[in-house]
């Protein structure tokens, strides 16, 4: 007598290995893929908000049908979720998107400027004193925005203006260590050591300040031109450093912040940053 079939157990061991491998996914419902240390499932799916591929193309990131292979092929996370359905919906002003590691700020209200900061205007968006402000060159636009740290009057260069206060305060705080570049012109010869000096560090008065990089970028008789790097903050750092070391600085420009350069933007024009260049920023923060 042949004996009969018997049914496979429902949540059987083979069964239990391919959840646990893959995670469940209901339709427009994304999860956490499931693994061993896994939490519970998040769904990140918002009826109410905006096609994601459709979100990812408005912000630059490519078109609408790369948009949709970045998110068919796992490189593109909500909220620290991954998501692979093409039907997900969110809000763009309360859910974080990631592509590829990189943030991807979605809401459109955001603006990210690289202002030339002109010699002799103020770091103030409406200068109490009546001198002429960075804002006597925004007075078109309608945003309030923040300036990213501070230049002197006397210093020209990059200066990050925006509305996003969080990413401005990471940017601003030491902790982040996000690095400035600065041209110097200061009265030479330079001794050679001087770099090495700098690097390991010197005493001010309000403490030790060391630069991250120093070189050397041009050479006249009685003058050089120095590029520096450093992720301090302080007021006239750049100034007090090279002054105490015996090369107060002639003239002072900041070329880059961040990843941010100023590149060939003119003295008191701005340009809006790319959406690669927001990411990047967003990454410098630790955002």
């Amino acid at each position: 007598m042949t004996p009969p079939r018997q049914r496979p157990r429902r949540g059987g061991s083979q069964s239990r290995s391919s959840k646990s491998a893959s995670g469940s996914t209901k339709r427009s419902q994304p999860t956490r893929t499931v693994g061993p240390d896994a939490g519970p499932e998040v769904d990140v799916h918002d009826p109410d908000g905006v096609r994601l591929q459709k979100l990812l193309a408005a912000a630059g990131v490519g078109s609408r049908r790369q948009c949709e292979t970045l998110i068919s092929e796992g490189r593109v996370q909500v909220d620290g979720v991954t998501v692979t359905e093409l039907g997900v919906r969110i809000d763009p002003l309360r859910q974080v998107v990631h592509v590829d590691g990189d943030r991807i700020q979605l809401d459109e209200s955001r603006v990210y400027l690289a202002f030339n900061k002109p010699l002799g205007v103020v770091t103030s968006m409406n200068d109490e004193l009546g001198r002429v402000d960075i804002g006597d060159y925004l007075s078109g636009r309608s945003e309030r925005l923040f300036h990213v740290g501070r230049l002197d009057a006397d210093t020209e260069g990059l200066l990050l203006l925006t509305n996003d206060g969080d990413l401005a305060h990471r940017l601003q705080h030491p902790r982040y260590g996000v690095l400035k570049t600065y041209l110097a012109q200061v009265p030479g010869p330079l001794p050679r050591d001087l770099g090495k000096r700098l690097r390991a560090g010197i005493e001010l008065e309000d403490g030790p300040v060391a630069v991250d990089s120093f070189k050397v970028v041009d050479s006249q008789p009685g003058k050089a031109l120095v590029e520096v790097a450093l992720h301090e903050g302080r007021k006239h750092i750049v100034r007090r450093m090279l002054a105490e070391v015996g090369h107060p600085v002639i003239s002072l420009v900041r070329t880059q912040v961040g990843p941010i350069r100023l590149g060939d933007t003119k003295p008191g024009k701005w340009r809006a940053l790319s959406s690669a260049e927001v990411s990047a920023l967003y990454s410098a923060a630790g955002m």
